[in-house]
């Protein structure tokens, strides 16, 4: 059985902005990737919050994150915010960003977020939840180092090239859709190949691009995009938008992770639309979907069960593998 270490979410921000900054990162990098991070984990998505910062501390540490980076925002018309993050972490460009980005939407009824240069984000709702709770819809898209194949193809050209869509509703938790373009997460791969678990049919091509469900063999191939020709489109789509645009590294140009010196230097795209100048009511049409979908329907909605754990998570803490907590805790120049 493994042993728990709890949390309250105060607690684990200074734990993590603490061991970011003995890996190299700025106070404000620290502060950034922390809050990000803490909130995955406070959302239920164990797999991208204190797991993964381990691998942010790992690449700060290398120097695949410029933790000292300072991102570098422009603003070259009234809707458009532009950041270089200058081969540094994802959030602190967001973060510097974040009020002019509203303002431009609120001035405009549209305004987009676009960066290039930085390493990968980590839970993409994250950007998109920030938005929604300002009362913005949001969609938000970013890349990373090809680790899936194409449509036809046996070689990665794609990351996973996550999507995220958040719309507020009235008395109740956002619409919040999270998900990758692959027909699974590369981390869920990587922990069934530590737990030496299989993988379901249909994830991944061996090295010799052959199907498989041997996790270590995926994780020396490639990952399939979900749903065939339909999902590797979306993640092209997805390239485009995050690497397209701003002129970051297109996926099969990233350095990989974790090894070399080089950090990915993907991209990403935020896009947050103000409801209000459709006119009024918005948010009561939302609760009425939402609450007919889920009911009469009995539909699935994305982001309930994340606002479910954000409130146990903010009454009760988090509770985190005794392991991981120890190796952040502990993190060498702490």
């Amino acid at each position: 059985m493994t042993d728990m270490k709890t949390l309250g979410l105060d607690e684990a921000r200074a734990l993590c902005e603490q061991a970011a900054m003995s890996a190299g990162a700025s106070a404000e990098t620290a502060q950034s990737i922390a809050r990000a991070m803490v909130a995955a984990e406070a959302d239920g998505q164990a797999s991208v919050g204190l797991a993964h910062f381990i691998d942010y501390l790992t690449d700060l540490q290398a120097g695949r994150i410029k933790g000292k980076a300072a991102p570098e925002i422009t603003r070259p018309a009234p809707a458009i915010v532009l950041s270089n993050a200058h081969g540094g972490a994802a959030h602190p460009g967001f973060d510097m960003a974040f009020d002019d980005l509203v303002a431009a939407a609120r001035a405009c009824g549209v305004a987009i977020f676009s960066q290039k240069n930085s390493y990968t984000c980590g839970a993409l709702g994250y950007f998109t939840g920030r938005l929604v709770e300002a009362g913005f819809v949001a969609l938000a898209t970013t890349n990373g180092p090809p680790i899936v194949a194409g449509s036809g193809g046996t070689r990665a050209v794609y990351c996973t090239n996550p999507m995220s869509f958040a719309a507020p509703q009235d008395g109740g938790p956002p619409l919040l859709i999270d998900q990758s373009s692959s027909a699974t997460a590369f981390v869920n791969v990587r922990k069934a190949a530590a737990e030496g678990r299989p993988i379901p049919a249909g994830w991944a091509l061996d090295s010799e691009g052959r199907p498989t469900t041997d996790a270590n063999a995926a994780m020396k191939g490639v990952l399939l995009a979900f749903g065939g020709e339909r999902g590797a489109n979306i993640a092209l789509m997805v390239d485009v938008l995050s690497a397209g645009l701003p002129g970051a590294n297109w996926s099969v140009e990233a350095p990989p992770f974790g090894t070399g010196s080089d950090g990915p230097g993907t991209g990403m795209f935020v896009l947050a639309i103000d409801p209000q100048v459709f006119g009024p009511g918005f948010g009561k049409r939302m609760r009425s979907q939402i609450e007919r979908l889920g009911g009469e329907y009995g539909v699935h909605i994305p982001g309930l069960a994340k606002a479910a754990a954000r409130q146990r998570s903010a009454d009760q803490g988090i509770s985190v593998p005794d392991a991981i907590y120890r190796r952040i805790a502990e993190w060498p120049g702490r």
